[in-house]
């Protein structure tokens, strides 16, 4: 790091459990962001703030009004515009020094397993368990720790699945294909502001853990936030032996 780098992150390097090392191994890890939206945007901000090297953003969705009541990597001169590219405008504006790569197109499977075979970690900001699904399976085959977040009214959840353990359960084994689950989009029921904040700078932050080998991070564990009391409940979770994602690790 350079004088002006290390004056830019001293606060980092003044925690002992970061220091220079930590930073400075910040600086060469690659974070891809499937989604750019209420959680994507707080994850991808904190994250170059905090001085990640690389973040790939994917998106293929527009900049649309609605967004921009919870979308707060979107400024109201972004309406129209591709929600990767204005990220990137948003990002690099907050830290020029690290490297945005803006991909404006929906995570389809076979891109999306180059793009998490060439990362070091992946946060799941999506809206629906298609792309959810698509993202476990990349990252179980690459064995690439995945950080998961969903909100909707006022419920939230945030999870992380660390496949690179066998042990680990992953997000099938949470919510199975044939299981009971449908998408609840925010079009249709809703979302308060400042709980995709939330749960978006927690993703930020435990994938800064998960990167540093820091603290205990959320793998196997589920934490659901309820908004309108703050009251957090914890669930664990178990690899299911019989699921057919992981099963095979």
């Amino acid at each position: 790091m350079n004088d002006r780098q290390l004056l830019r992150y001293s606060r980092h390097i003044l925690l002992p459990e970061i220091d220079i090392s930590g930073q400075e191994a910040l600086l060469k890890a690659h974070v891809l962001i499937i989604g750019a939206g209420g959680l994507g945007s707080p994850a991808a901000l904190y994250l170059a703030a905090s001085g990640i090297g690389k973040l790939t953003i994917c998106d293929g969705d527009i900049v649309d009004l609605t967004n921009l009541q919870r979308q707060i990597a979107h400024p109201s001169s972004a309406v129209g515009l591709l929600k990767a590219h204005s990220a990137r405008t948003t990002l690099s504006g907050l830290n020029p020094d690290i490297n945005i790569v803006a991909c404006s197109e929906y995570a389809k499977e076979a891109h999306l397993q180059q793009l998490v075979a060439e990362s070091d970690a992946v946060i799941d900001a999506s809206d629906n368990f298609e792309t959810r699904h698509n993202i476990n399976k990349a990252c179980v085959e690459n064995q690439k720790p995945l950080i998961s977040g969903a909100a909707v009214r006022f419920e939230a959840q945030v999870c992380v699945f660390d496949l690179r353990s066998e042990h680990s359960p992953c997000y099938h084994c949470l919510y199975p294909l044939d299981g009971e689950t449908e998408d609840m989009p925010c079009a249709i029921m809703g979302v308060f502001s400042p709980l995709v904040g939330i749960i978006g700078s927690i993703q930020a932050a435990e994938t800064i853990k998960t990167l540093l080998k820091i603290g205990e991070t959320l793998n196997g564990r589920l934490q659901l936030l309820n908004g309108l009391t703050m009251n957090w409940r914890t669930i664990k979770l178990k690899k299911d032996p019989y699921c057919s994602i992981c099963q095979h690790k």
